[in-house]
């Protein structure tokens, strides 16, 4: 039998995007979203949600751009600095050592050191509450030779990608493989054509 905890905001895993924006002045900043996700393939377009007090939030409302980084485990630290501390106080840029450059499909930035990014324009916002929920088309993927396979799709186990638990507030790795895709299960079917 399972305990009701109540409606709670937990989903294991989260991701810990970095998302990228730039201010009214042109100013870089960076913040650590798990809230997020792709939403649809065609036009491809990516979810996240912010509260209305942050920096970020008023650099997308700004500036109608972002870029989603997706950091490597190695990023563990500078992920939850970006998380921590807002830009309106701090030039995480600086603090952090790592590099803006300039998106050139949409008004971003993005992390030079960061393995794979998405270049992103707003294409909706809705008000949901607390939070805004943030629709992103997703005009370029962009990302380093290393994690890129021969058929041009990211290798998750080069990414080595950062998760987040959110109700215990820790920062995980990536786990071993388990199985493959639309294959897998097929294992359990009765019908064996």
């Amino acid at each position: 039998m399972k305990r009701s905890l109540g409606g709670k905001t937990v989903v294991h895993p989260a991701p810990a995007f970095v998302i990228g924006t730039y201010d009214k002045n042109g100013r870089p900043n960076a913040a650590t979203v798990a809230w997020g996700g792709i939403c649809c393939s065609n036009p491809p377009c990516i979810s996240i949600s912010l509260r209305k007090a942050t920096y970020t939030y008023e650099n997308i409302m700004e500036k109608k751009a972002f870029t989603v980084n997706i950091p490597s485990e190695r990023y563990v630290k500078e992920v939850d600095f970006f998380g921590v501390y807002s830009g309106r106080d701090r030039d995480k840029f600086l603090e952090t050592g790592l590099t803006p450059v300039r998106a050139t499909t949409v008004d971003a930035p993005y992390i030079e050191e960061f393995p794979f990014i998405l270049e992103c324009s707003l294409l909706h916002f809705i008000d949901l509450g607390l939070h805004t929920q943030f629709i992103g088309e997703i005009k370029d993927l962009k990302a380093d030779e290393s994690v890129i396979l021969k058929n041009n799709l990211i290798d998750i186990e080069m990414v080595r990608p950062i998760i987040y638990a959110p109700e215990l507030r820790k920062y995980f790795s990536l786990g071993k493989f388990l199985g493959d895709a639309f294959s897998s299960g097929k294992k359990l079917s009765k019908n064996k054509s």
